[in-house]
């Protein structure tokens, strides 16, 4: 090898993947194009700052709309605001998010709680009175109304006019217009209001909070701080109680109706042309239903029905409709998900991601044929089923009027290309920093069941020169990829830990997304043995093809379920690892809240084996190598009560381990000191576990 032991390589790289907010200050994002194809708004912060501002591409230019720089309040965030943001994992302030209306003439967008409205054909941006503390406001389709909610109250404000209450909250916890926490964190529902199309009414849910059980959580660093009160629904414990109501301009009200009991949780809403449309699911999430609403009576009737043995799998940006009323939906067998769009249906093999949107009766999804790439697809009829996107990556879109802007994060990172007729037009520039390493991924299909895998060797190295440490960094759960042939965040820093002189060895095993719903239902009822079981197999067939790896020190780290996973591997297969990092891991399935958890494991009433043998506690008598566990203190997703609990039960039985609390840090440590230090911290600890 060319490198000495303990030579540090690319030093900078951990403080820059703080700085930056993991590579993401200076990246375009949430892009709106209007129905025309003329103009097409999105976000983007500085290249080195986290403040976002709101800008337009128009006529082959790039303008600003609203900087946040030059309005009053521009740096400060309320703290009913910031909560939310929060729980959507917001890197950025400033202008964090906005709301346009149907022409796109009109973006509104809170600042600082104050209400603030721009004119995207010029002008600038200028205030809007409100009540109080702005969330989530949304102008009507026709641009001369706002709604937005207030202390939990719905309120709408004419441009220039009066401000009226359409929905007061009846307790201190109740609220109109805003999702409850299982929506937004789980359902992936993130609004609570929605316009009809005249902009005459809102259909308006309501959330009661209070049968969910309330948490504390404390701050050990602060004792004269006051405990943060949140509630949590833990699996097999009531979820809010949530309605809806079609709201009328001048305050008349209409209860949408139906069977609540048997379908608790509402998944999605759509008011278009055609009328009212609801998704709600079951409390066991294995039937969900597309209802019609009459907006005058409140009654619904059955359009649709999905159900499945295990879960049905939620497909954002369904339910929709196209311009002429062909209503898109998702099908599933074992081994594809598609869609079906009025009588169109995506071929066999095509993983439907989700639904991007509809420009008139032109349909855009996002789908794979191979799972480390999602592509752009969409569908015209006459002209059938096309892909938009070329090239490898993680592609998505929006579109309006012939214009499509494809969102991309490729090999050489993240990319904004504004197309028309199917042509390249122009590039909205992305300023975000150059990583400091290179990922230099090498792509495996591992094992009998062809694992998707990335390996990472150090830049330096040279095959034959000397046997490497291995080191797993999988996520290797439900919902999130990590094997894509795109270069982001967590492949630069798999690249880095292999810089340090480590074979890094990422998989993807089952459960996780992009190869069919077979492949991802294979966790019910077990959330741990599978995944684990896949990691090992790559493992071992990673090495029979790159002899070099040395399997007698072998490491795993990861974080959330990733954490679960690597402090699982060394208590249950000791025999292949020999150190791991669990980063605020899960460690009782049975303390992780309702409609994520129940999905893969049932009711813990019904099924309480489940989570025993998906959780960590009760095998903590087989730890006998070295564990460090990482978990923040305010962590609101993964509560501290996890690390504590398994910490405890791991000193009561005898076994030794590390412990590294961060006092004040959430799910994901937002702290620059604390991000940079974090990765030194473990690759300390894995050095002197692995390496000696």
């Amino acid at each position: 090898m060319k490198t000495s032991t303990g030579t540090a390589h690319a030093p900078g790289f951990p403080r820059q993947l703080a700085r930056t907010r993991r590579l993401t200050l200076g990246v375009p994002r949430h892009f709106t194009v209007s129905p025309d194809g003329s103009r097409v708004l999105f976000l983007r912060t500085g290249g080195s700052g986290p403040l976002s501002a709101l800008w337009a591409y128009e006529d082959g230019a790039e303008r600003i709309l609203a900087d946040p720089r030059r309005l009053p309040g521009g740096g400060a965030v309320p703290q009913a605001e910031l909560d939310r943001r929060e729980r959507v994992r917001e890197r950025s302030e400033g202008v964090v998010a906005y709301a346009t209306d149907r022409d796109v003439r009109l973006a509104v967008f809170a600042l600082g709680g104050a209400l603030w409205a721009v004119r995207t054909d010029g002008g600038e941006p200028f205030p809007v009175p409100a009540a109080g503390p702005v969330t989530d406001p949304r102008p009507s389709p026709d641009g001369r109304r706002i709604a937005y909610v207030t202390g939990g109250a719905l309120h709408v404000t004419e441009l220039g006019g009066t401000d009226r209450r359409l929905a007061a909250p009846e307790g201190p916890e109740v609220t109109y217009g805003l999702a409850e926490f299982v929506a937004a964190e789980e359902i992936g529902r993130s609004r609570g209001h929605w316009w009809a199309p005249d902009g005459s009414a809102l259909l308006v849910a309501r959330v009661d909070p209070t049968p969910v059980r309330l948490w504390f959580l404390s701050d050990p660093a602060d004792p004269a701080k006051p405990p943060r009160r949140l509630r949590y629904p833990v699996a097999g414990t009531a979820n809010a109680d949530v309605s809806l109501s079609v709201v009328t301009v001048d305050g008349r009200r209409t209860e949408v109706r139906w069977d609540r009991a048997a379908f608790e949780y509402l998944v999605a809403a759509v008011w278009d042309a055609h009328g009212l449309l609801i998704d709600v699911q079951s409390r066991d999430q294995r039937t969900l239903r597309t209802l019609a609403v009459d907006p005058a009576t409140g009654e619904t009737a059955l359009v649709a029905e999905r159900t499945d043995p295990a879960w049905v799998q939620i497909v954002p940006g369904t339910p929709a409709r196209t311009a002429s009323g062909a209503l898109v939906r998702p099908w599933e067998d074992g081994g594809t998900r598609g869609l079906r769009i009025g009588e169109a249906r995506t071929p066999a093999g095509l993983q439907v991601r989700e639904v991007l949107g509809v420009d008139g009766e032109r349909v855009l999804f996002l789908a794979s044929e191979e799972p480390t790439e999602a592509h752009v697809w969409c569908h015209e009829p006459g002209r059938g089923f096309a892909r938009l996107s070329e090239g490898p990556g993680v592609h998505r879109s929006a579109a309006g009027g012939g214009t499509v802007v494809l969102d991309s994060l490729t090999p050489d990172g993240p990319e904004a290309t504004v197309m028309r007729a199917g042509a390249e037009t122009a590039r909205i520039a992305c300023r975000a920093e150059r990583p400091l390493v290179t990922p230099r991924p090498r792509y495996l299909r591992l094992g009998a069941r062809e694992l998707r895998s990335a390996l990472y060797l150090p830049s330096w190295y040279e095959p034959g020169s000397g046997r490497l440490p291995v080191l797993l960094d999988p996520y290797g759960g439900a919902g999130t990829q990590l094997v894509l042939r795109a270069r982001g965040w967590t492949s630069c820093l798999s690249q880095w830990f292999a810089e340090q002189g480590y074979a890094v060895l990422v998989t993807d095993g089952r459960g996780t997304p992009g190869r069919g719903p077979a492949w991802e239902k294979e966790i019910r009822g077990d959330r741990l043995g599978p995944p684990l079981e896949d990691q090992v197999d790559a493992l071992h067939a990673a090495a029979e093809q790159w002899p070099d790896l040395d399997l007698t020190r072998v490491g795993i780290r990861g974080w959330s379920f990733g954490g679960a996973l690597a402090a699982a591997a060394v208590l249950h297969r000791p025999d292949v690892f020999h150190a791991a990092v669990a980063g605020a891991a899960p460690t009782d399935r049975s303390l992780y809240d309702t409609h994520w958890e129940e999905r893969f494991l049932g009711h813990p009433d019904k099924e309480p084996e489940n989570y025993a043998r998906s959780s960590l506690l009760g095998h903590v008598h087989k730890l006998r190598r070295p564990l460090l566990l990482i978990h923040g203190l305010a962590d609101d997703n993964v509560a501290p009560a996890h690390m504590l609990r398994f910490s405890a039960e791991l000193l009561a039985a005898g076994r030794p381990h590390t412990v590294l609390p961060l006092p004040g840090a959430t799910h994901l440590p937002s702290d620059e000191t604390v991000a940079e230090n974090l990765l030194h911290f473990q690759l300390d600890f894995l050095n002197r576990s692995l390496t000696g």
